[in-house]
């Protein structure tokens, strides 16, 4: 996964696969979703990212699934 920020433009471009985009479409304005031919998508387009929240610091968090119960435990 890749974000990327355009100042000129006030763009961000968060990038989640490699495969090319088939069909764009419109979620509201100023946020696209890209869509191979299989229907997955492969980005997201935000206009105006800057007004729509603060881009000083982008954080990634890898949060680990929790474990599952051994059949008969409780959580």
């Amino acid at each position: 996964m890749k974000v990327r920020y355009f100042e000129d433009t006030d763009t961000a471009l968060v990038e989640i696969g490699t495969t090319a985009a088939h069909e764009t479409r419109e979620l509201s304005p100023d946020l696209y979703i890209d869509l191979d031919a299989d229907g997955r998508v492969v980005s997201i387009t935000i206009e105006h990212a800057s007004h729509r929240g603060d881009l000083s610091e982008v954080t990634f968090e890898r949060v680990a699934a929790r474990a599952s119960p051994t059949p008969g435990q409780t959580s």
